[in-house]
């Protein structure tokens, strides 16, 4: 199983560990619920090396990209990065990926599970291209910082101006010879940054920050994969192996914002033909009567009890104070309003289609 440079520092805090993706990842310090709540309210500090870093250079290292990436990438802005899928010839979803443009070179960042497919997958169509992948997962190690007060406390932290990045912008440098990337993204449905860094140094990076906050009157939390996924279904974001499979299109999958068709990316001919049709099913978000939360699998009826769908992902929302689900459902009843039912463990539970996200965050 893979370690992450950090996983010294999470059992020193009295993390739980678990086996994601084949690596020792903390799921909980403290709780799940407290860790979300604190995103949500102040700033926690997140360890996410396990996922995949690939560089990619040469010459036609953007039409590699574009050949790969559901996304239009061939005006891509130096600074910028792209939320993209990248598919198989039938257009199921072999992983959602970040794109980052450089000056000098292409970053992609990938999800842990899906590392060695995609290197797989990249290295393959790299040989008609003047394109090289390096994956650099094991040289680097990445942290995200989340919730309202991160910017605010990474310019008076970090040793480098943050608060001027746009949302999915990133600033690169070197800081006492460490070669970093921040990034303005993240997972949580909260402001944040995301930083590369290599392996070596996200420890001192880890401590500096920690202390930093201190300094300063405020104090930073560590939180885990466990509240990272409350997060992330409160602001109705995919999690791949849930929401996006190579059994599902990006169209199905909600995520037409970030297919160009007009261009001749892989899978592309299947999701005009998709696009032309319409999905036989679509990703909705549910809220559900009582306490009980829906789980990934169980059946979605419709009010006669017929099975009109599946859920992918379910949880109680610690925000909303109430379960809530996302699930793919025949297009009939996809609407707002709809009255639904879950099948959870033989009990049908009352459920209505919501409008996505569940949570947003308030703006400045």
């Amino acid at each position: 199983m893979h370690k992450t440079p950090l996983n010294h520092i999470h059992k020193q805090l009295g993390a739980k560990m678990v086996d994601f993706a084949g690596w020792e990842m903390p799921v909980l310090y403290s709780s799940i619920l407290e860790e979300h709540r604190y995103t949500r309210s102040d700033c926690t500090l997140f360890d996410i090396s396990h996922m995949g870093r690939l560089t990619i250079t040469g010459g036609q290292a953007s039409q590699l990209l574009e050949r790969t990436c559901t996304r239009a990438l061939g005006e891509a802005q130096v600074g910028r990065s792209y939320y993209s899928h990248i598919c198989n010839e039938a257009g199921g979803i072999l992983d959602d990926v970040i794109v980052s443009r450089y000056e000098t070179h292409w970053g992609v960042v990938c999800n842990a599970s899906n590392r060695e497919k995609i290197v797989a997958w990249l290295n393959r169509y790299a040989a008609d291209y003047d394109a090289q992948i390096k994956d650099t997962t094991f040289d680097t190690a990445m942290l995200a910082i989340q919730g309202p007060a991160t910017l605010d406390l990474a310019d008076k932290v970090l040793p480098l101006p943050v608060g001027d990045l746009k949302r999915y912008g990133f600033t690169s440098g070197k800081y006492v010879g460490m070669a970093y990337t921040v990034f303005r993204s993240g997972y949580t449905g909260e402001d944040g940054l995301e930083v590369i860094m290599p392996a070596g140094a996200v420890a001192m990076a880890w401590q500096f920050m920690v202390d930093g906050a201190k300094n300063v009157g405020a104090e930073i939390k560590p939180a885990g994969l466990g509240a990272r996924d409350t997060l992330r279904l409160e602001a109705a974001m995919p999690l791949y192996g849930h929401e996006l499979t190579e059994e599902i299109d990006s169209i199905s999958a909600g995520h037409r914002w970030c297919i160009d068709l007009t261009k001749d990316f892989i899978g592309a001919k299947a999701m005009r033909a998709v696009d032309e049709q319409g999905p036989e099913r679509t990703l909705v978000g549910l809220r559900l009567a009582g306490k009980r939360a829906a789980r990934q699998g169980q059946a979605i009826l419709d009010a006669s009890g017929r099975a009109v769908g599946t859920i992918t992902s379910g949880s109680f929302s610690p925000t909303l104070e109430t379960p809530i689900a996302l699930g793919y459902v025949e297009p009939a009843v996809d609407e707002p309003g709809t009255a639904l039912q879950v099948d959870i463990r033989g009990t049908h539970a009352e459920a209505q289609v919501v409008p996505l996200p569940f949570y947003k965050r308030e703006q400045p």
